[in-house]
């Protein structure tokens, strides 16, 4: 069974930011797949299991701050090997708004959700769903500079233009390759489809 997991930090100030991206796609695709989250304790998560586009899937929420996130997967990929069915969708600045990549294995790209994750089940052999929250300059990625503005920019609340624009077109896409990953039991397809759109 595949574990979806969406990161962002929990606390209703957190709710619209950046950073919160992918735990509002998740949460999303739990309401549109009728999956009913339940509260649990030690470590704080909201979890859920139920048919994902016909599929059985648990859906992960974790309600501690992001560089605890694997505190909460570790749970439900309990061995490296089983990283192969761990999809996390989470908020990438290094790419542009509107722009999501599915990939396999890669590096945490300093994303702190990612680091703890990749940690807590000692492999980076899992699939990841990068949205893109930056700013873009002719198609491109424009990030702040600093580690400060990066924070604060992560930190900050979508635009209310870049909301809407979250749960319509991006979240499309987001969905799509959840999708696809499912049924065929690999990222490849995804890959093919998501990464070129």
């Amino acid at each position: 069974m595949y574990t979806i997991v969406g990161l962002g930090n929990p606390g209703g100030e957190y709710v619209h930011t950046r950073h919160n991206a992918g735990r509002i796609l998740v949460e999303s695709l739990a309401t549109q797949e009728g999956v009913a989250l339940k509260d649990k304790k030690k470590p704080a998560h909201l979890v859920g299991t139920g048919d994902v586009y016909g599929v059985r899937a648990r859906l992960v929420l974790p309600n501690t701050f992001m560089n605890k996130s694997g505190t909460a997967v570790v749970g439900y990929v309990k061995t490296p090997k089983a990283g192969k069915n761990l999809i996390v969708v989470y908020d990438d600045i290094d790419l542009p708004l509107g722009v999501v990549r599915v990939s396999f294995g890669r590096g945490s790209g300093g994303h702190r959700g990612i680091e703890s994750i990749t940690r807590a089940i000692k492999t980076k052999d899992f699939i990841r769903i990068r949205v893109g929250v930056s700013k873009s300059a002719r198609g491109r990625a424009k990030k702040p500079s600093g580690e400060k503005e990066v924070v604060d920019f992560l930190m900050g609340t979508f635009p209310k233009s870049q909301y809407e624009m979250l749960t319509g077109e991006i979240q499309e896409k987001v969905f799509r390759a959840i999708e696809l990953i499912l049924p065929e039991k690999s990222h490849v397809p995804a890959m093919n489809v998501v990464n070129r759109m």
